[in-house]
C-alpha cells in the first residue's frame, strides 16, 4: 500500500494513466456555542459551557493522492450505501472515468469491509482497485491528514447554527481547499514501516524478527 504513494504498484511504475484515491469518513456534530467572549490583551478568546445539539452529519471525502485534490459529500446515515455515493462521484467524473487503473486506499470500516468491498467496486468499476491498511493502521491513510487540516481551521471551535449551515460551510471549505490543492509530501515508505514494526517487536520480545 505504501508503495502507491511513491508511484509503485507491484514493484512496476504507476502510469500517467493510474490514479491513487485516499478515502474515508468522518462523523461530525453540529453544536451552537453561547455568549463568546473576545480576546484582549493576555486573554484569548472563549465560549460559554452551555451549548445546543443540532445532530450529526457524516462528511465522506476521497483525495487524490497525487493532485491533493478532494472530492466530498455528506450523507445523514454511514454506511454502505453513502460510501458507494462517494465512489460513484469519482469514478464518473474526469479523469477517473477514463483512467487505466485508480487504486482505493481505505481502512478497514464496515462501509468498506475487506470481505465485500474489492468485489463490490470491481463488479461496477473494472478499473478500480481496493486497497486496504493494515488492522489499526488509518494514520496510514493521507485522507486523515486531510481530516486533521479541516478540524484545525474549520471545525474549531464547534460553532454552527443548524446541519445545513455545517455542511455549507464544510462543502464551502472544500471548494477553498481545491483551489490551491497540491499533494501531501509523504516521506513514510514501507521500508520505514518495517523498521518501526521490527522495533516494536524487540522491544516486546526482545529480538527482531
Amino acid at each position: 500500500m505504501l508503495d502507491l504513494y511513491q508511484g509503485f504498484w507491484q514493484e512496476l511504475n504507476i502510469g500517467e494513466g493510474d490514479f491513487v484515491i485516499s478515502a474515508d469518513e468522518k462523523s461530525i456534530q453540529a453544536l451552537s456555542r453561547g455568549e463568546r467572549y473576545g480576546a484582549g490583551i493576555g486573554r484569548i478568546g472563549r465560549y460559554d459551557y452551555e451549548y445546543t445539539r443540532h445532530g450529526t452529519i457524516i462528511y465522506l471525502a476521497a483525495l487524490d493522492v497525487f493532485s491533493g485534490h478532494i472530492i466530498g459529500r455528506t450523507s445523514q446515515t454511514n454506511g454502505i450505501e453513502p460510501f458507494t455515493k462517494l465512489v460513484d462521484d469519482v469514478m464518473s467524473s474526469p479523469p477517473y472515468n477514463k483512467a487505466n487503473r485508480v487504486f482505493w486506499i481505505i481502512d478497514n470500516g464496515g462501509s468498506h469491509h475487506p470481505s465485500t468491498f474489492p468485489a463490490r467496486l470491481k463488479t461496477h468499476y473494472p478499473n478500480a482497485t481496493a486497497v486496504h491498511l493494515p488492522t489499526h493502521a488509518s494514520w496510514l491513510n493521507q485522507i486523515e491528514i486531510y481530516f486533521s487540516i479541516l478540524t484545525r481551521k474549520m471545525l474549531k471551535p464547534n460553532d454552527f447554527d443548524s446541519l445545513e449551515d455545517l455542511v455549507a460551510k464544510l462543502l464551502s471549505f472544500e471548494a477553498i481547499y481545491n483551489e490551491t490543492a497540491k499533494p501531501f509530501n509523504w516521506k513514510f515508505t514501507k521500508d520505514d514501516l518495517k523498521q518501526r514494526l521490527d522495533q516494536m517487536h524487540h522491544t516486546l520480545y526482545g529480538f527482531t524478527k
